[in-house]
């Protein structure tokens, strides 16, 4: 049995490389070209690569997450798959887990955010793997074991992280309800995958989290451990989205890029301390 659960991290962990190394492979700004989207509007398109299809904005961020899922995402979930082999825990399945929903959260996006391209199949392999591999773990975690309160620190930590990814997306998509107008980025786009994910699943989430670390509910810890993690590697995503947008020439505003790309490592730091502290009181 525990044989099959290693062939799923393991599987994991290969579709993440091949994924990633894809994306990166596709580095190369100029090969663009100009088309009308469905709304009349003349949008960029990338034009190489496993994201040719693409638009010139979306692309570089595509690829800078995949620089970071490559660099720091497989070697740390290689590193934590090893250890929980050598020495099984329920902190190490804990820390399983939480690199479970970073890969979920990287094929959701790829999934149902990019372009149609010829590795859709492989999106939805890592998506699925993912997804059961959360399954699980959770199956695998004793709850009862993680029945911490929660403190002042970390009630603000959650509370303004929920609201905020929730609030943060409103100015783009209320204006777009009252004119019946596109967003001004949709591009070639029917949705922004973005959008759903902080506001409709993460946002919530941490509220949810909230409450049952109130309840000292074990399932609080669990979702807490995901959320942190999640929160330190938008932090990475961000950074490298916003060096290859830098490098890719797109014309954007220095001050907005550093700001946006500024509040989220900010986040991420404060994750990485709740983060520690959460696995030296487990």
């Amino acid at each position: 049995m525990k044989q099959k659960l290693y062939f799923l991290s393991m599987l994991t962990i290969i579709l993440l490389i091949i994924v990633s190394t894809a994306g990166i492979l596709s580095l190369d700004f100029s090969k663009s070209y100009d088309v009308i989207n469905q709304y009349g509007d003349t949008v960029r398109i990338y034009g190489y690569g496993i994201y040719s299809h693409d638009s010139f904005f979306k692309a570089p961020i595509l690829i800078g997450t995949d620089y970071t899922i490559l660099i720091i995402a497989v070697p740390l979930f290689i590193i934590t798959f090893l250890q929980n082999i050598k020495n099984f825990s329920q902190k190490s399945e804990l820390k399983l887990l939480s690199l479970y929903s970073v890969a979920l959260y990287y094929s959701a996006s790829l999934s149902f955010g990019v372009a149609y391209n010829r590795l859709h199949l492989i999106y939805v392999a890592l998506f699925s793997c993912s997804l059961f591999g959360i399954f699980h773990q959770i199956r695998k975690i004793d709850i009862s074991k993680f029945r911490k309160g929660t403190t002042r620190g970390l009630n603000i930590f959650l509370i303004l992280t929920g609201v905020a990814l929730i609030a943060a997306w409103m100015p783009d998509i209320i204006p777009t309800v009252i004119s019946g107008e596109s967003l001004n980025l949709i591009e070639v786009y029917t949705t922004e995958i973005t959008y759903v994910l902080d506001m409709g699943i993460i946002g919530p989430l941490c509220l949810i989290c909230l409450y049952l670390l109130k309840k000292k509910d074990g399932l609080g810890t669990i979702l807490l451990a995901s959320i942190l993690k999640l929160c330190i590697f938008v932090g990475f995503m961000m950074v490298s989205q916003a060096l290859c947008q830098i490098a890719s020439g797109y014309e954007t505003t220095v001050p907005v890029l550093v700001t946006k790309t500024g509040s989220f490592v900010l986040l991420a730091i404060f994750a990485l301390y709740f983060n520690q502290k959460l696995y030296k009181e487990t």
